[in-house]
């Protein structure tokens, strides 16, 4: 038999085939690539491995310093010749390199399960470079890519084979680069392409956070609701005058969230520019998603204004549990602790309200909750859910709204929260004393998770000039701004972060707050005199 053995190889103890290298052309390449590998000892894993060229280089060049390799390859199950040739030598190439390495003699699906499921129970999971070299057919070469990103690393490099290779056409079910543009396609926004179009290699870094995506029963008790794409669902409802402060709260959720969030958002009359703009303030992670809904054209808040969308929202949201929150917050810690909360049987979740904490003269004698944050089981409120439309129905002139109707409704049936979820009038009504706030503990607002800029947006005369009630409440993006108010600068630096940037020094703002100015003291004005006339003639 003709001795067909790389010399060159073999005198550093390998055994490769001459007439078999399809790799050594690319070490040039791969090299340039060692220097986006951060971690001291990579984890490698490949797809396609035949007699462990590509497996030798990475060993003993990526993983110098230490490291390992998993080897997946069919090796025709070990039932040819030729299989069983192939996997002695990769077995011995690989051990002449003395690093760490496996070799799983399987079709690439069930081994990359193994893999997986290995992956979920291990304490340090995940691979740093990923070479995918399989099986030639689009769908293969596509499960391939779903199943190995999964455990990839976030800054790890994929590097997909055979993009241009020339034994089938290109756009054939039978050729690769079908298999590789469609997983592109899916997880656009994910990866940076490193190659250039023209390379016969694809190669990506990976910039999203790992996701393997199922758990082991083992481990069931743990992150069980991101593995099963569950995720925290978040309700605003909001119209144009409030597309900024919303885009503040999302983001504030999000960059202090981690994992799967989506976003509801009612859409009250906001424009296309007002969405596009609260989708750019969103940070770039692929976990995260924003949808817009129309609100029921028969609901409360198309006949009596926005401040019911909360009610209509009910009928609308997709989800069976939502974490309401008014666009006027700051969110400030992670709201996952907030969302798991255990309801305890009741339909909703909520703080006492801090400036009524029993209640107002027209809903009075109870605990008394603040509706800008609650957390909801929908599918037990929408049991009731013609009660609370009668409920709305004659509390339509209720003076704080929906607030008195949803206190009504839910009356003995709300599980408090501590009010760090909903700091309310911080710096103003909050530091007065009164007999009911005596028995408040407010000291969990000092550091609170979610800040609630409670007050009118932009305050009448009479209420900027009360020398009983200073300072006032306010919204940060009104005329007269929050005075008094400890969280008002991170606020803003948080606008800073939106595509609403520099709107607080900039001359729209400016022309905001002089005609909303201009209109305070008009009105007060023509109040004035129609209260001097009426008392000239009475």
């Amino acid at each position: 038999m003709e001795d067909t053995t790389d010399k060159g190889t073999a005198d550093a103890g390998y055994l490769f085939t001459l007439t078999q290298d399809w790799f050594s052309f690319n070490v040039d390449n791969w090299r340039n690539l060692f220097p986006l590998i951060k971690a001291t000892e990579p984890r490698v894993l490949e797809i396609g491995s035949w007699e462990g060229r590509s497996a030798v280089f990475l060993l003993t060049e990526l993983c110098n310093k230490g490291g390992e390799i998993i080897c997946i390859d069919h090796f025709d199950l070990l039932k040819t010749e030729a299989g069983r040739e192939r996997y002695r030598k990769i077995t011995h190439n690989l051990s002449c390199t003395e690093k760490r390495f496996r070799v799983l003699d399987e079709f690439s699906v069930p081994a990359l399960m193994t893999v997986l499921r290995e992956e979920m129970s291990s304490t340090n999971p995940g691979f740093d470079w990923i070479y995918v070299d399989g099986s030639h057919e689009a769908d293969d070469t596509f499960l391939d890519g779903e199943l190995v990103w999964r455990v990839a690393r976030k800054g790890a490099v994929v590097i997909f084979d055979d993009y241009h290779w020339d034994r089938e056409p290109e756009d054939s079910i039978h050729h690769p680069k079908r298999g590789i543009d469609a997983f592109m396609a899916l997880h656009a926004g994910e990866y940076n392409v490193i190659s250039k179009p023209e390379q016969y290699q694809v190669i990506l870094q990976k910039t999203s956070e790992m996701r393997i995506g199922f758990l082991v029963k083992e481990k069931a008790d743990r992150g069980l609701d991101e593995a099963l794409g569950y995720g925290v669902h978040i309700a605003l409802t909001i119209d144009s005058a409030y597309a900024m402060p919303a885009a503040v709260a999302i983001r504030s959720a999000v960059i202090h969230t981690e994992g799967r969030i989506s976003f509801y958002v009612v859409d009250l009359g906001l424009t296309d520019d007002d969405k596009s703009r609260i989708r750019r303030s969103l940070p770039e992670r692929a976990d995260i998603t924003i949808l817009f809904l129309s609100p029921p054209e028969d609901g409360f808040s198309a006949e009596h204004g926005s401040t019911w969308a909360k009610v209509d929202m009910l009928r609308v949201l997709p989800v069976e549990r939502v974490l309401y929150l008014d666009a006027d917050v700051l969110v400030r810690a992670s709201v996952r602790e907030l969302w798991e909360t255990d309801l305890c049987g009741n339909p909703v979740a909520a703080a006492q309200d801090v400036g009524f904490p029993m209640g107002h003269r027209g809903i009075q004698g109870a605990p008394y909750f603040n509706a800008g944050v609650l957390l909801m089981n929908l599918a037990l409120i929408r049991e009731d859910a013609a009660g609370l439309q009668e409920r709305c129905r004659g509390m339509k002139e209720a003076e704080f709204h929906d607030q008195d109707a949803l206190n009504a409704h839910f009356a003995g049936r709300w599980l408090p929260l501590n009010l760090k979820w909903n700091a309310q009038g911080l710096g103003t009504y909050a530091d007065c004393a009164s007999s009911e706030r005596e028995k408040m503990d407010l000291n969990a607002m000092c550091d609170p998770a979610i800040v609630h800029f409670t007050g009118p947006v932009n305050p009448d005369v009479a209420h900027v000039l009360n020398p009983y009630v200073q300072p006032y409440t306010a919204k940060p993006w009104g005329y007269a701004g929050a005075p008094g108010h400890p969280f008002t600068d991170e606020w803003w630096s948080v606008v800073d972060a939106t595509a609403w940037s520099g709107w607080r020094r900039s001359q729209e703002r400016s022309t905001y707050r002089c005609t909303h100015r201009d209109l305070a003291v008009r009105t007060a004005t023509e109040m004035f005199g129609r209260v001097v006339e009426d008392n000239e003639y009475a």
